[in-house]
C-alpha cells in the first residue's frame, strides 16, 4: 500500500490506463473488463483491476494537472511495479483540421509548467512517448477507421489562462492540442525506464469554440479506451 493508493502488492496490473476523471476510470472498467474489483478509493480516486481479452489490466483515476498525475504515476511505478502507463483523456484542439471527437496520439508533450525546468536546472527537456506504443496506437486507430492525428501536444498548468490568446503561439509551431498531464507522465516514464503513451479525444476547439456534447464525449472516449486496451494484444 502506498500513500495515495490503497492496493496491496499484486493487485495492480503491469499495464495501467490513467483517466483524469475517476468516474471515467470506473466507466472503462465496467464497460470493458471482466472479473473487476476495486483496489482503490482513497480521495475518491478510484482504481480497478480486471481482465481484458484474457490479460490483466488496471484502470486508475489520476486527477487533473501535472502534480496529480505525477503522484499516481510515481507510486504506480515504484510501489506497484507498473511497466506500461497509458493516459486516456480529453483535450482542446489548437488546429483547424483537428476536429471535435478526433483522436490525438501524443508523440511529444511541450509544457508551460516549471517542474521540468527545476528538474533539469533551467535546461529544456523534450518528453516523448514510447515509440512501440505510439506506432501500434496509430495502426489501431487506422484499423478502426477513426480520425486521428499524431504529433506534439501542450501540457498546460492553467486551464483558465489570463491571456486568452496564449495558445496561438503553440499553434503557430504545430502543436495539435492542449491538456494538462502528459509532459509529466512522459518525463517520469523516461526516468524510471517504463513505457508511456497519451491518447486523447478532442472535446473542445479553441478556434471554432465548439464543445462536444456529453453523449459525444462518452462515445468517443470509449473508442480511445479500446485503442489503449488493445495495444498489447
Amino acid at each position: 500500500m502506498s500513500i495515495h493508493i490503497g492496493a496491496e502488492k499484486g493487485q495492480i496490473a503491469e499495464k495501467v490506463l490513467l483517466a483524469g476523471d475517476p468516474l471515467r476510470a470506473r466507466a472503462i472498467a465496467e464497460r470493458f473488463l471482466e472479473d473487476v474489483f476495486e483496489y482503490n478509493s482513497i480521495r475518491g480516486m478510484y482504481g480497478y483491476t480486471g481482465s481484458y481479452m484474457g490479460k490483466k489490466v488496471s484502470v486508475q483515476g489520476s486527477g487533473m494537472g501535472i502534480p496529480s498525475i505525477s503522484i499516481y504515476a510515481h507510486e504506480l511505478i515504484n510501489e506497484y511495479d507498473v511497466k506500461t502507463l497509458i493516459r486516456v483523456g480529453t483535450c482542446g484542439s489548437l488546429q483547424e483540421n483537428v476536429k471535435i471527437k478526433d483522436i490525438v496520439i501524443a508523440m511529444g508533450a511541450c509544457t508551460d509548467s516549471a517542474i521540468n525546468h527545476h528538474r533539469f536546472g533551467g535546461m529544456d527537456y523534450a518528453p516523448l512517448a514510447d515509440y512501440q506504443l505510439l506506432t501500434k496506437a496509430v495502426d489501431l486507430a487506422k484499423l478502426a477507421r477513426l480520425r486521428s492525428h499524431v504529433g506534439n501536444i501542450l501540457s498546460s498548468d492553467q486551464f483558465y489562462h489570463h491571456d486568452a490568446e496564449n495558445w496561438k503561439t503553440w499553434a503557430d509551431y504545430g502543436v495539435l492540442a492542449v491538456e494538462m498531464e502528459s509532459s509529466a507522465l512522459y518525463t517520469l516514464a523516461a526516468h524510471f525506464g517504463v513505457k508511456a503513451l497519451t491518447i486523447l479525444t478532442v472535446s473542445d476547439h479553441l478556434i471554432t469554440k465548439e464543445f462536444a456534447s456529453a453523449e459525444e464525449r462518452q462515445g468517443s472516449f470509449m473508442d480511445m479506451a479500446r485503442i489503449a486496451l488493445d495495444l498489447d494484444l
